[in-house]
């Protein structure tokens, strides 16, 4: 009988358990806000199937095909898809049934068989050429062999298939292209797509968001600013020209936005966006006004009460961020927890130590578990009563391995703060007895053997982390400044801190590690440059005292003095630069 005239119950049989397992993921639909960010990896759009027939050839159902088709759905049940992807795909072939030719597709694609899905796919096209969904397939399939060239003609056939929902498609784009490394070609495709749909908002943003990506800063400005002029009250469209004016004046940004809210001022992303960008400017009197909108506006929205809270921590406006958190709780805000440890926050900055044990107490669980029995410990501490702050910390229920490490590293920080190195040193060790391999563990470990002057266990523990971890920069660097500050093997050293260096290039700790190995390498102008950018980027009073000390033996003891006294005024206690200002400049 022919393939297309399955009797029901059979049909039922093949295809039902066909689609069973999972289609192709699809991108994402929805609209992109600013430069999208690019995705694990390109995904595949298979839709619910239209409601049109499509046209099936006129193939009979062998026992082969029957077999072939039962046979590659056993393999995919085992997870064999070298077994099953090319049994679909030589039936495919064969019959030029689209079904079969979408199955293929599918079990190529998750399988990550790349070719073979392509090939499926345009098998399925050929089929029906008709089909949507199999033109974009074969298109983000293309797109993910940076194949521009052959997807553009799928892109624009795809996008004229359904006028009616163009705008949404053009939003699917920049997803679908995100990961393509030629920017420029991206570009030039967008825009040649957008060129026949000139009216369509939501084409021209795609061509903005192109352009950004491709960093053609003056193009996306103009065609941001297009899509805003044919949907005047957009907010996506508003916010992404406010972030393109970024790139050029904050104060350019929060004005155009202004603007946007007087013209329409119920419009809240922009709004919330409008009082952050105001708190980042330190207009905390403005941003106040928009706090007190937003609040009287959507009272009873959690969410913006969440937002409108985070932005006053933002600000330092403690009183009002506590005022909207106790709001946010009432209203049953999704993660109770998390507005608990916000309010154990604001009211440790308040001064109200009763008031933050309180909140912190009541975190439960949740993300910021740990670091609310880490906090409500150091409250404990700070009063005096190290013993039940300690005691806080061990008897704090661990939900996983992973909260008991870190509740381990609090016990110890706490120790640490206290001056009782030993005891930081012994309870990482006991830890370590429980999770020998523990990055984390053995990197503190280390940190607390150098404060005992135990070289041998520190050297040791940083060793076994790099062999763990060959990519954490900080091993590499604990090591060669613990060499480098003690004067020894200083080769040795330069070379660790050279591979933290590369690990991580911004990194503000490891190129002061680097400035003060090349000066105990007898090469300081080198290392004061790295001291510079290093206290640039981070103001750390241990980086202040390095710093001073190269400009003082390069004669420059005016500016040596003026950087600690600077560091000092913030960081009085710090040992290591009362230590070097005490030898140099008693």
């Amino acid at each position: 009988m022919p393939f297309n005239r399955l009797p029901v119950p059979l049909a039922a049989c093949v295809f039902v358990a066909a689609c069973a397992s999972q289609p192709p993921a699809g991108t994402p639909a929805g609209e992109a806000g600013a430069a999208p960010k690019p995705k694990a990896e390109p995904r595949v759009v298979v839709a619910k199937p239209a409601p049109r027939q499509a046209p099936l050839p006129p193939v009979e159902l062998s026992t082969d095909i029957l077999f072939k088709i039962m046979m590659a759905e056993v393999a995919m049940q085992r997870g064999q898809p070298h077994v099953a992807v090319p049994a679909y795909l030589e039936l495919a072939r064969e019959t030029h049934d689209p079904r079969i030719a979408q199955r293929a597709t599918e079990l190529a694609w998750n399988a990550r068989f790349v070719s073979a899905a392509l090939e499926a796919a345009g098998i399925w096209l050929q089929a029906d050429p008709e089909s949507a969904q199999a033109r974009q397939i074969v298109a983000t399939l293309l797109v993910s062999q940076s194949s521009l060239e052959d997807a553009a003609p799928h892109l624009a056939r795809w996008l004229a298939s359904d006028k009616e929902n163009v705008g949404r498609s053009f939003l699917q784009l920049n997803t679908l292209l995100a990961r393509h490394q030629d920017k420029q070609a991206v570009l030039r495709l967008v825009a040649s797509l957008a060129a026949r749909y000139p009216s369509v908002p939501e084409a021209r943003l795609t061509v903005a968001q192109a352009a950004w990506n491709a960093n053609d800063t003056e193009l996306s400005l103009g065609e941001a600013r297009a899509a805003l002029e044919l949907r005047p009250d957009w907010e996506l469209a508003a916010l992404f020209v406010a972030q393109v004016l970024q790139r050029r004046s904050n104060a350019e940004a929060a004005r155009f936005l202004g603007e946007f809210l007087e013209r329409h001022p119920r419009a809240r992303d922009v709004q919330l966006n409008y009082a952050r960008m105001l708190v980042n400017e330190r207009r905390y009197a403005e941003a106040r006004q928009q706090f007190e909108a937003l609040t009287r506006e959507y009272p009873r929205n959690a969410e913006v009460g969440m937002a409108v809270a985070l932005l006053a921590i933002q600000a330092r406006d403690y009183e009002a961020a506590d005022a909207q958190l106790r709001r946010v709780l009432e209203l049953d805000y999704k993660d109770p927890d998390t507005v608990r440890f916000y309010l154990g926050q604001v009211n440790e900055e308040l001064k109200r130590a009763d008031e933050a044990l309180k909140w912190y107490g009541g975190v439960t669980g949740g993300s910021q578990y740990v670091s609310a029995q880490a906090r409500y410990a150091g409250i404990l501490a700070r009063q005096g009563q190290l013993p039940q702050a300690l005691r806080h910390l061990r008897e704090a229920a661990a939900g996983n391995s992973q909260q008991r490490v870190q509740l381990t590293q609090a016990e110890a920080q706490l120790l640490r703060e206290a001056g009782d190195y030993r005891g930081a040193f012994d309870v990482l060790a006991q830890g370590l007895e429980t999770s020998p391999a523990q990055p984390d563990l053995l990197y503190d470990y280390a940190m607390a053997a150098e404060k005992l002057d135990r070289l041998d266990v520190l050297e040791g523990s940083l060793r076994k982390l790099i062999a763990l971890r060959p990519d954490h920069a900080h091993a590499y660097n604990a090591l060669g400044y613990s060499l480098a500050d003690r004067n020894v093997r200083i080769d040795e050293a330069h070379r660790l801190i050279e591979t933290a260096l590369k690990l991580a290039p911004e990194d503000p700790f490891i190129m002061d590690s680097m400035g003060w190995v090349l000066y105990r390498m007898g090469r300081p102008a080198e290392g004061l440059d790295y001291l510079q950018r290093a206290f640039k980027l981070r103001p750390d009073p241990e980086i202040a005292a390095h710093l001073g000390e190269l400009l003082w033996v390069a004669g420059r003891q005016g500016e040596a003095r003026r950087v600690w006294d600077d560091a000092l005024k913030e960081h009085p206690a710090n040992d290591v630069l009362k230590a070097t200002v005490k030898r140099l400049a008693p």
